[in-house]
């Protein structure tokens, strides 16, 4: 896990091109604090720069950038690819010879046979940049689930790109303006939707797509996609297709050079991946996990438990309002767009940090897959609601517009947004997993750009696929809450800290393996697939209401942590609970004054 960067341009002469890549070098420093390193071409056309987090041979082979022998092709590359030792053997076969250890140099050797179908080979998480030296042209890729980030922002012939945000801007090339798109995505969902971010201009590179650059033109290609085709199977079948995969995930994500963790909340997911890892590591396994004194959010003691149970040794870190506000500063520091997620990563990293590791395994994933949100069971109950109004005509509109005006609570406000809008499980999620209505969205956004002319309607959703309702709302969660937010938080909180953090659970052969389970079987209320496939995890853990990994935000934001949040204003008397909306409001006017003072 690294900090990749580069500008690729016709318009540079050497001088700028170094003054440019330091200044991204430099932003990506906590992102690899082991080594560094700069490429510039001879021909100007290209700079690369790259900031190590060593994982995989921790010796100096593993510099980058990293060149073929003939110096044509090189590679800035940030992730872990698992099957690597596979692809090594297989191209040694072939007659290749390799110089280092690394999973980098197999990108390399792969792109170098094959351009860009590598992709198609790779097992892991991923974004990396090949810059052709001879024909003069640039590779960029993204991983197919979108665990690693990928950014860019294009100017004319120039491309400047990184692993973050706030590397693009330290360029000093872009402009630093709002996006309305990536504003009203992030006050609508609590996080900016790719492709958006929230600078005009700059944008992410979407999950499962690669982008090719030759001076004057880009070329993007989607190369892979999430497809559930149901096939007919037995609940028993289902069962062991499942354990297969969830163990094959599990030992390929161990692959390391330096000892790996576990992220431990006491809940399903987690449980799991520690009951599998210990059958499949001969390696005493360590855990982390946070507490609280609040009882009521606290799961440290089941956490605990697990532990063990599994023969784990266990580090806890309890937690108080006092002591995560001396937190706060360094976590709005980390911060390279806001959402309404991320502290409970930068503290579980801090503490896994502390004790060392430079690796985690986290359960993030499990609820998409397996049907663990609320959201499976509502989202078809709203979209069957709507379908009855809309039978009479002007019905649904009707009533959407008096609740999006009138509606006595933020979740009654949402839903009037959905009932205007065609009945689809993409207008529902929306709804569902909002944070403020359009009309909410559109006058804070008046307070950010007020020259902005007021969006009318609402921006287009992406739809799921055509297939059951159940399979939509998975899709949905994996393209939206789980990328643009669970998983992008996750990397950018846990390098803030120097620890890679790796998700079994998001992985193209698992998924690809269960996603012909029909959703009646995979998306069964209380996630019973994943509990049948895994009976090694403790009834006591099973059978606990769900938490989810959740901190008492609510009750510090009203005492110790006022003074941090008690100077959001907003328009029209717009409420501010339940707390994630006073939240996403402050971090916003953080960051925004940090990114335009």
């Amino acid at each position: 896990m690294c900090g990749i960067g580069g500008i690729l341009t016709a318009n540079q002469d050497q001088g700028a091109l170094k003054t440019i890549i330091r200044r991204i070098q430099t932003a990506l420093q906590h992102r690899g604090p082991d080594d560094s390193g700069i490429y510039i071409s001879t021909s100007a056309q290209t700079a690369l720069t790259h900031t190590r987090l060593a994982i995989l041979d921790l010796s100096s082979a593993g510099h980058q950038p990293m060149s073929t022998p003939d110096g044509r092709y090189w590679i800035t590359f940030n992730g872990e690819i698992y099957n690597f030792q596979q692809l090594r053997r297989h191209l040694i076969s072939q007659g290749e010879q390799f110089h280092s250890q690394t999973d980098t140099e197999v990108i390399l050797k792969l792109y170098q046979r094959m351009g860009s179908d590598c992709v198609e080979h790779l097992r892991g998480m991923f974004a990396f940049a090949i810059w052709d030296d001879w024909e003069k042209i640039c590779f960029l890729a993204r991983d197919p689930l979108g665990i690693k980030p990928l950014y860019y922002w294009q100017s004319g012939s120039t491309l400047v790109f990184a692993s973050e945000l706030r590397a693009i801007l330290a360029s000093g090339l872009p402009a630093i303006n709002l996006s309305i798109e990536g504003l009203y995505g992030y006050l609508i969902s609590g996080s900016v939707p790719e492709p958006y971010t929230l600078i005009e201009g700059i944008h992410c590179l979407a999950a499962g797509h690669w982008l090719y650059w030759q001076r004057d033109r880009i070329t993007k290609h989607h190369y892979w996609q999430i497809n559930f085709t149901p096939t007919i199977i037995s609940p028993l079948e289902a069962q062991e297709k499942v354990r297969t995969a969830l163990v094959d995930s599990i030992k390929h994500h161990f692959v390391s050079d330096v000892p790996v963790g576990l992220f431990l909340s006491g809940g399903i997911d987690s449980t799991m991946i520690l009951a599998l890892a210990s059958q499949t590591q001969n390696k005493q396994l360590c855990t982390y996990s946070i507490a609280f004194e609040e009882k009521q959010w606290n799961e440290g003691d089941i956490a605990k438990q697990a532990a063990k149970e599994f023969g784990a040794k266990h580090t806890e870190y309890k937690l108080t309002a006092s002591s995560a506000k001396q937190l706060l500063p360094k976590f709005l520091e980390a911060i390279d767009q806001p959402s309404v997620d991320g502290f409970n990563t930068f503290c579980v990293s801090q503490i896994a940090h502390q004790n060392g590791t430079k690796v985690a395994l986290s359960g993030l994933g499990g609820d998409e897959l397996f049907g663990g949100y609320h959201s499976f069971q509502k989202i078809p109950h709203m979209v069957t609601y709507s379908k009855q109004l809309q039978a009479i005509p002007l019905l649904a509109t009707g009533v959407g517009m008096g609740l999006s005006h009138w509606g006595t609570s933020p979740k009654i406000k949402r839903l009037g947004d959905f009932l205007q809008q065609t009945p689809s499980s993409s207008a529902a999620y929306r709804s569902f997993r909002g944070v403020f209505s359009h009309a909410e969205a559109c006058a804070i956004i008046h307070q950010y750009l007020p020259d902005q002319p007021p969006l009318t309607t609402f921006i287009p959703n992406c739809r799921g696929q055509t297939c059951t309702i159940e399979d939509e709302v998975s899709f949905l969660e994996l393209s939206f809450y789980m990328r643009n937010q669970l998983l992008r938080e996750s990397d950018v909180m846990s390098m803030s800290w120097g620890l890679e953090v790796r998700v079994p659970l998001v992985d193209r052969n698992l998924l690809e393996a269960i996603a012909s389970i029909p959703s009646h079987i995979r998306l069964a209320f209380g996630k019973q697939l994943l509990v049948a496939a895994v009976p090694e995890i403790p009834e006591w853990v099973v059978n606990r209401p769900k938490k989810g990994f959740s901190f008492p935000f609510d009750q510090w934001m009203a005492t110790e942590w006022h003074d941090y949040f008690s100077n959001v204003k907003t328009p029209n008397n717009i409420s501010l609970k339940p707390w994630f909306r006073r939240w996403s409001l402050a971090i916003l006017k953080y960051w925004w004054e940090r990114i335009s003072g």
